[in-house]
């Protein structure tokens, strides 16, 4: 199944479940509430009316007795003639009452009421003068809720007692709930729904679009690239998370694209580099076997020098190699790099003397490092024969070292033929070569990049600077104090 269909499936599975515990939840509250009461006060009011008539009483529009005619074989035929329960309340705060046909609430029982307002137009007129008919609720001493009509004794507003007709709280049944929600909203929440569903589906279709429209171009572009083209990109758009991705591949796209091209240019290099020594080492040793050599010892030594280039740059490839390899470890043990750099700027003082150039070092006290000093070596090495190689005659190249940070920072300065600015971020790149020419100065294209990768082995950064052609350049190496952590992820270069 297509993510996009799976999306849109989430999606509308999200809001059906939604809407089901809506319905559950609606449902629960329908069923738990109380039924409205205005019924149940009509059917109190009515009931009171006829038992008040069937005692010969005066209606209920009226008062009633005084509190002296209200006896309790009175209350009691009340009660039986209305069929609700009747109660006789002190008025006098706080409330008590002084009779109860349930026989709940003995003599002189605190009682709380809660007067109900909204049904003031169900309640009869008491007429000018005479004291204002209640009407509410009420929780009896075993938890049960009631509702009740009140209407004082007496006939002025200082009625001291109230007769109060009382029956229970109703319940609404789901099946009740369900009828008056059928019948009273039913219809427009179905539309409702339908409306809803509708454009929930389209909002899905659009948000499951959004998503999955550009990782499909995504996945285009991964199966294009896969096809050869190297050069193809996306479109960075949608959500941040897509954004992201888009970025990520379009980085990876331009990274396998430099990779096919560097190993393109290794070819090119290495076909010429292994040519040129092979085809010396073919002609002189021919010469020897055919015995055209004037000089056959120092046709040999040719072959031999020839033979010694080879072998170093086979050398160089495998060294590199083993440096990528991710199982690589590093010998930690306590160095003085200060003593290092000294080592390596005093084998490579002879190289500069006879190319007419001037080595400096300067360098300040530089704490312990932790590290492989034999690799470090060959960093400084690298990086030095390159500045000497390519600083002219009457030229200077620096070396410095300084506490920077938790680390050291070493610099190799020179003057020489500098590098231009489009290609600096390719200089540690395997085989590149910035002297594209054929000459004595061009190497195999395989020094920066072991150094490269020995500084980042040790948890360092290794970083090249020029102002263009002619303008010398300088190298910055930083290698922390501490050595790299246990676990090291180098960034592989192409």
């Amino acid at each position: 199944m297509k993510l996009q269909a799976r999306l849109l499936l989430s999606y509308l599975l999200l809001i059906g479940v939604t809407l089901g515990v809506i319905v559950v939840i609606l449902l629960f509250a329908l069923e738990t509430r109380p039924a409205p009461p205005l019924a149940a006060y009509r059917q109190l009011i009515g009931n009171l009316q006829v038992g008040l008539r069937g005692l010969n009483l005066e209606e209920a529009g009226n008062a009633l007795p005084e509190t002296g005619e209200l006896s309790n074989h009175l209350l009691h035929s009340l009660a039986e003639a209305t069929d609700v329960r009747v109660l006789l309340i002190d008025l006098s705060e706080p409330l008590q009452v002084r009779f109860d046909s349930e026989g709940v609430f003995e003599n002189t029982t605190p009682l709380q009421l809660r007067r109900d307002v909204s049904v003031s137009s169900l309640l009869p007129n008491p007429g000018r003068g005479r004291p204002e008919v209640i009407a509410g609720s009420f929780r009896a001493p075993d938890g049960s809720d009631w509702l009740f009509i009140g209407l004082p004794s007496g006939r002025s507003r200082a009625a001291n007692q109230a007769l109060v007709l009382a029956s229970p709280q109703p319940r609404q049944t789901l099946g009740d709930a369900l009828n008056e929600f059928r019948s009273a909203l039913g219809a427009p929440l179905l539309q409702a729904a339908l409306v809803g569903a509708l454009a929930a589906l389209i909002l899905s279709l659009a948000v499951s679009r959004t998503i999955a429209g550009p990782l499909q171009h995504i996945a285009g572009a991964a199966r294009a690239i896969a096809g050869g083209q190297q050069d193809r990109r996306v479109t960075v758009h949608g959500p941040p998370e897509i954004q992201d991705l888009a970025t990520a591949f379009n980085h990876m796209s331009q990274e396998v694209q430099a990779s096919q091209q560097a190993q393109q240019d290794f070819l090119v290099n290495v076909s010429h580099d292994l040519r040129t020594p092979l085809t010396s080492i073919q002609g002189y040793s021919q010469a020897i076997i055919d015995g055209a050599a004037p000089d056959p010892v120092a046709a040999a030594q040719v072959v031999h020098e020839e033979a010694g280039r080879l072998n170093r740059m086979v050398a160089g490839i495998s060294h590199l190699a083993r440096l990528q390899d991710p199982r690589l470890e590093i010998r930690l043990e306590p160095l003085d790099i200060g003593s290092i750099i000294d080592g390596v700027v005093q084998r490579l003082s002879v190289v500069a003397d006879a190319q007419q150039v001037t080595l400096e070092q300067r360098k300040d006290t530089l704490p312990i490092l932790r590290g492989d000093g034999d690799r470090l070596a060959q960093v400084l090495t690298n990086l030095l024969d390159n500045a000497i190689r390519y600083s002219p005659a009457g030229g200077e190249v620096r070396v410095s070292a300084r506490e920077e940070g938790d680390g050291v920072a070493i610099s190799v300065q020179d003057n020489g033929a500098g590098i231009p600015a489009e290609d600096l971020p390719r200089i540690f790149e395997r085989f590149y070569q910035v002297d594209k020419a054929r000459g004595p100065r061009r190497g195999s294209g395989l020094g920066l990049a072991i150094a490269h990768e020995i500084v980042q082995a040790h948890g360092g950064r290794i970083h090249a600077s020029s102002a263009g052609p002619g303008a010398g350049s300088t190298f910055s190496v930083w290698l922390p104090a501490a050595g790299p952590a246990p676990t090291t992820n180098r960034e592989s270069k192409p």
